[in-house]
């Protein structure tokens, strides 16, 4: 078996050093770098489509999902071995997707086969982009107390209501949204809905954070048509489908603590000293980067767990926790490091204060996907168990 994946590293680096252009094998500068794909993006340069076109041609968009459904069919060992191969090369993600990150694995564990086949390669090329309909203005932390309402029409569901909160919803295709279809239950009666952005009575307002700029949109259902057959899973049974989804969500939040240490680029990138006059700040960014290598090491271990099935299902929040927190004590410590320079908001010197609105940016990773007060509660109760109050 060593031998057979000792083939496919040597094959995979090959393959990689043949296919990824050069621009593709450079740091990722800001969200605009990103490729989000769907049918109104606009790719940045011929670079970025072609690294996406060889990628989601070999199913490596997705490369362990199965290729029936446009993936790559990889192993865990395969899969990790293309990951490091990617790192070693420096090759960017060819593609970002909430599709991929939260929507597919949920439409693999409960999607009919219809769906599957229908949408899951689609996210994989990059054809379609999804947009999450969860929280609502009455319905953050209590999810489950949410009030948008799809009612049976017969031969489809009409949807009212509104949802806040909505990253990127202004440019999304589609939105895989929570909706009430029956008050007998609080729980019970929610089912998990998909459908077109492009609906007739869907609109969005984007919300503008501190930071100057924002994913963020109120999202509004006025009479919204929706099939009938656009539900995944059963109806009234979407809350299964919603906290699996949320274990994917919090899983992909949790890696913004994978950005790395902050020893070599990060003092760079802010033109600062890469050896701090302050020992007490050097000896902060030490402390940063051993527990940034810890936290490494432990989500490899979690993702191990999880495909396996022997990771506890409160995990994600305890990941999710630990990787925010990572992520904003990252932040705080470029700015830290850059001094006055720092501050710096709007010259393309600073690129346009790319370090202190990635640092105002941060303070909303321990709200999203759950406060990190919720995680440290479910930790609390479902791992730890500690009593109640």
């Amino acid at each position: 078996m060593n031998g057979d994946l000792e083939t496919f590293r040597s094959e995979t680096r090959a393959w990689l050093e043949a296919n990824c252009p050069a621009e593709m094998r450079t740091p990722i500068r800001s969200e605009d770098d990103l490729c989000w794909g769907g049918r109104n993006w606009t790719f940045e340069s011929d670079a970025q489509r072609a690294w996406l076109e060889a990628m989601a041609g070999r199913g490596w968009t997705v490369p362990d999902w199965p290729k029936d459904y446009g993936g790559g069919g990889l192993s865990a060992d395969e899969n990790r071995i293309l990951k490091q191969e990617m790192a070693r090369l420096g090759a960017r993600s060819p593609l970002t997707s909430f599709g991929i990150s939260m929507l597919g694995p949920a439409l693999l564990a409960f999607g009919s086969e219809e769906q599957k086949r229908h949408y899951l390669p689609q996210i994989a090329r990059g054809e379609i982009r999804w947009c999450q309909g969860y929280s609502e203005p009455g319905a953050g932390s209590d999810l489950a107390g949410l009030q948008t309402k799809a009612e049976d029409k017969g031969d489809h569901w009409l949807v009212n209501g509104q949802k806040v909160w909505t990253s990127y919803a202004d440019k999304a295709d589609w939105i895989f949204c929570l909706v009430r279809t029956s008050s007998e239950s609080k729980q019970g009666g929610i089912s998990f809905l998909l459908f077109d952005m492009a609906s007739p009575g869907v609109s969005t307002k984007p919300i503008l954070l501190i930071s100057g700029s924002s994913p963020f949109c109120e999202t509004f259902f006025d009479d919204v048509t929706v099939p009938k057959d656009q539900i995944v899973g059963e109806v009234n049974k979407g809350w299964n489908v919603a906290k699996y989804l949320l274990g994917h969500e919090r899983e992909m939040i949790a890696g913004m603590g994978l950005g790395g240490g902050l020893s070599g680029g990060t003092a760079r990138s802010l033109g600062a000293a890469l050896k701090p006059a302050d020992a007490l700040l050097r000896a902060e960014i030490a402390a940063f980067d051993v527990d940034a290598l810890a936290f490494g090491t432990m989500a490899e271990r979690f993702a191990k767990m999880w495909k396996a099935g022997e990771a506890h299902p409160a995990s994600p929040s305890m990941m999710k926790y630990a990787g925010t927190e990572l992520n904003k004590r990252r932040n705080e410590l470029v700015m830290a490091a850059g001094g006055s320079d720092a501050l710096e908001w709007d010259s393309g010197r600073s690129k346009n204060g790319a370090a202190p609105r990635d640092w105002l940016r941060s303070k909303g990773n321990s709200i999203e996907g759950g406060t990190s007060e919720v995680q440290l509660n479910i930790v609390a109760k479902h791992i730890l168990q500690l009593p109640g109050t």
